[in-house]
């Protein structure tokens, strides 16, 4: 029998928002992960320079502001804009204001793709990146930032937030044949917390782990749904890895758990139409 990749040793990180600097926090070498890379750009003041070797990237800014320089040209970034920078590249990433919080998620791809800045205004106004899904006890508002909307090889990233004590990524689902993912938890300020799920089995969970601000779950298979504990949001960045590039890389192709599959995943508003 194949031992489950999900165990809290390779799909659990906590604090991932504590570390000033350029921090890289999972890789394959570091979680149940094949393609997926994530790491923050915190910084109080001042610039970091990189090169992104064979990795597109996608730069999205969780809090502050930042001045970012890739490919040619400059980028002014604040809450929620996001930047796919293609392999090759250097990139610049310099403090404005009172400094600024980047995720940055990668993926090696063996194409090159258009540089793109997506202004998270520009998200908030296309309803097909910008949709509330759900019911009374599970109703979220998903932002696709990094999908159909930009031209990539394999990352995909966005943002979702919880109505108060509600579930999330409900029904549960899996894309584990096409997809990798990680939830990254961003806006729940102490005391918020909440409880995250990720099984190939619901009677035998592998993982069923608290989380807070700055945690990351890795979810390299099975079903992962998540709830916010009373009186705050469950609130995240979703980052996810195509296996193979361009053809696995879609938004909402996903197996519903089946006791739950008679009213489709929820996701049907964010899917690409061909």
């Amino acid at each position: 029998m194949t031992a489950s990749p999900i165990s809290t040793d390779t799909c659990f990180l906590r604090g991932t928002h504590a570390k000033k600097g350029r921090a890289e926090w999972l890789n394959p070498s570091s979680g149940a992960v094949r393609q997926l890379h994530y790491g923050r750009i915190i910084l109080d003041s001042g610039s970091v320079r990189f090169k992104n070797q064979n990795h597109e990237t996608g730069l999205i800014c969780l809090n502050g502001q930042a001045e970012v320089k890739a490919g040619g040209s400059a980028f002014s970034m604040g809450l929620y804009d996001s930047l796919y920078v293609p392999r090759d590249s250097e990139i610049e990433v310099a403090a404005a204001g009172e400094g600024c919080d980047l995720a940055e998620i990668s993926a090696p791809v063996e194409h090159s793709y258009p540089l793109q800045f997506v202004p998270y205004e520009r998200v908030k106004s296309d309803p097909g990146l910008h949709f509330k899904t759900g019911a009374t006890s599970f109703e979220r508002t998903v932002n696709i930032l990094i999908g159909k909307n930009v031209e990539a090889g394999r990352i995909l990233a966005g943002v979702t937030f919880s109505q108060p004590g509600n579930w999330t990524s409900w029904p549960p689902h899996e894309h584990a044949a096409m997809l990798e993912e990680a939830y990254v938890y961003i806006a729940m300020p102490a005391p918020a917390w909440g409880m995250q799920f990720v099984y190939t089995d619901p009677k035998t969970p592998e993982m069923v782990q608290v989380v807070r601000e700055g945690d990351c779950v890795v979810m390299p298979a099975g079903y992962h749904p998540n709830v916010a504990a009373p009186g705050g949001s469950i609130n995240f960045l979703w980052i996810m890895a195509a296996h193979r590039e361009v053809e696995d890389r879609q938004f909402g192709v996903v197996n519903v758990q089946p006791e739950y599959a008679g009213g489709g995943s929820g996701l049907e508003s964010g899917r690409a139409t061909k």
